[in-house]
């Protein structure tokens, strides 16, 4: 589904992620890893079209989608959620929902599925964002993506902020998207949770690529239990 070939992308001209390779198929669900400043975030701005990369390719569904603006790819169906949320302070739950499902009009089906997905959101339809925990806001920020019924879902960090239980609970929502055939790219601090929930994970270290394998594999690797599960 999603195929990416030597990227570089960075800010006033000097790179911050280089020459990077992944590739994620349908229905897989494919954590990033790395610490703080690696260029996680970087990467997902070039992917989604939020930045545009100095060199390589991004390719979605076949289609060369380097250098699109980032309108274009959501329509393709590539829906990026961001860590910052960038949510409406005085927009109502629903109208945030209903602005998710745009360009097409708001199907009352999604609208259900993301309401049953998080209960939260059904029983605070009428409350501003701006007033809502952070976890609350992290869910409406994923629900609004799913409005729009994507085909790949693009989530950065969702965990950051958040209570322990309502990180287990967002990621117990995207457990059932993915049963759902949702295909899922994801960046996460919190690498235990991200590895229970992903088939395959990345580890960008300094902008570079420098591991890559399934789950099983990387949580195996001694370099990775001990920075970042805490494991020797």
């Amino acid at each position: 589904m999603l195929e990416v070939n030597g990227l570089s992308a960075g800010y006033q001209g000097n790179d911050v992620i280089h020459d990077v390779a992944l590739h994620v198929d349908q229905g897989e669900a494919v954590m990033i890893i790395g610490s703080n400043g690696a260029g996680k975030t970087t990467l997902f701005q070039a992917l989604c079209g939020l930045l545009l990369p100095s060199a390589g390719k991004v390719l979605f569904e076949g289609n060369d989608i380097t250098g699109l603006p980032a309108e274009r790819i959501a329509r393709l169906g590539m829906r990026f959620v961001s860590a910052a949320r960038h949510l409406f302070p005085r927009m109502t739950v629903e109208e945030h929902l209903l602005l998710g499902a745009y360009p097409n009009r708001p199907d009352p089906e999604t609208m259900s599925i993301v309401l049953d997905l998080f209960p939260r959101l059904a029983e605070r339809r009428r409350q501003h964002a701006g007033t809502m925990s952070g976890g609350e806001q992290q869910m409406l920020a994923v629900g609004r993506a799913l409005m729009s019924n994507p085909r790949l879902l693009v989530l950065d960090e969702p965990s950051t902020g958040l209570a322990p239980l309502l990180a287990k609970a967002v990621y117990e929502a995207l457990t059932v998207l993915r049963e759902r055939g949702l295909t899922v790219l994801v960046t996460e601090q919190q690498v235990p949770l991200a590895m229970a929930f992903s088939d395959r994970g990345y580890v960008l270290e300094n902008g570079f690529m420098r591991l890559e394998g399934t789950t099983e594999q990387l949580a195996a690797n001694p370099a990775i239990r001990s920075a970042y599960l805490g494991v020797t």
